[in-house]
């Protein structure tokens, strides 16, 4: 499978718009949409993890059960 990052079991995608000049993902294998981007990979990456941290304390301030992935079985 493509370029992927993984962060407390989440795994995100990451791809690069050349017409933005930026690098993009979102997060897979969950019904809810988290996506992030960051100018550098750098960025990237502590984009990707701020949106899954900042999912889980939502999920926690609402008193929700976070998704968990489906996709487990990708080895990233």
């Amino acid at each position: 499978m493509g370029n992927l990052m993984r962060y407390r079991k989440y795994i995100g995608t990451v791809e690069f718009s050349g017409e933005d000049n930026c690098f993009f993902g979102k997060v897979i294998g969950i019904k809810s949409l988290l996506s992030y981007e960051g100018k550098f990979m750098e960025d990237l990456k502590k984009d990707f993890q701020c949106v899954v941290d900042d999912y889980l304390e939502d999920c926690k301030e609402r008193g929700v059960t976070p998704e968990q992935p489906y996709n487990e079985f990708l080895d990233v």
